[in-house]
């Protein structure tokens, strides 16, 4: 069972490039994407509507063109929620939750922390709500698997200049520290379970600079489990040579 997550930057700008035809062409279980930029009724039909496929969208309802998540998959999940239940969140369109007999998965577009403070300030109080959510299910006994752009690297190993960006939103102390709190409370990141000690492996590059070319990124996408389906995992990795996007695609595989 293939898992794959990415941040599209733009599905209409990325069907409009041909770099849907990745996902059409790989066939993954499940396809995750983030920053749809879109409502499902402004998309090709070919993005909307998938053989094969259940396709669920949250978009945002405070701004167009803006945010959104999507999620594709193969098995019709038992529920789906839109966000988590705390408007000031859920409105920019940012989580879907969808329930499957072994585990619940969460495609997450988390925010970006640029902006200024306020944006920074709602960036964090977005992840506390988001883990105090999600071990709320753990606690009931729940597996749980999440993925999307999380918008911070966690080591310096995970960007290409960590001394140049320690105040840099998205390499922030304290943003750095919620998935410190992450791990602790036994999450996985399943690339780094898999490469603890690779280096160069990012998932964003800046266009502006050219920095992919230079390999000048960052890896701020992942993939974290519970630790308890580390026996169900075969692999994860990074795809960065899928272009369409100013990320690449990422993967989990689960036996």
């Amino acid at each position: 069972m293939r898992l794959i997550s990415w941040n599209v930057n733009g599905l209409r700008a990325l069907h409009k490039k041909g770099a849907f035809g990745f996902f059409l062409k790989e066939k993954p279980d499940i396809f995750a994407i983030q920053e749809t930029k879109a409502d499902p009724e402004q998309c090709h039909e070919e993005t909307r509507l998938v053989p094969d496929y259940h396709v669920y969208f949250a978009s945002s309802k405070v701004r167009s063109g803006y945010s959104g998540v999507a999620v594709y998959t193969k098995k019709k999940p038992n529920e789906v929620k839109y966000g988590m239940g705390i408007p000031k969140f859920d409105d920019e369109g940012r989580l879907l939750e969808l329930h499957f007999d072994d585990f619940i998965f969460f495609n997450v577009y988390f925010p970006n922390g640029g902006g200024g403070p306020t944006r920074l300030a709602y960036k964090l109080e977005f992840y506390d709500a988001f883990l105090a959510h999600i071990e709320e299910l753990r606690k009931k006994g729940k597996s749980i698997i999440f993925c999307g752009d999380i918008n911070t690297a966690h080591e310096e190993i995970d960007l290409a200049r960590p001394k140049e960006n320690e105040e840099n939103t998205g390499f922030l102390p304290e943003e750095r520290a919620w998935l410190d709190e992450v791990v602790n409370h036994g999450y996985v990141d399943t690339f780094r379970h898999f490469y603890p000690t690779k280096t160069g492996a990012y998932t964003y590059w800046d266009m502006k600079t050219a920095a992919r070319e230079r390999n000048v990124g960052w890896r701020i996408d992942y993939f974290f489990m519970s630790a308890y389906l580390l026996k169900k995992t075969k692999g994860a990795g990074i795809m960065p040579d899928v272009y369409g996007s100013d990320h690449c695609p990422i993967f989990l595989d689960l036996k």
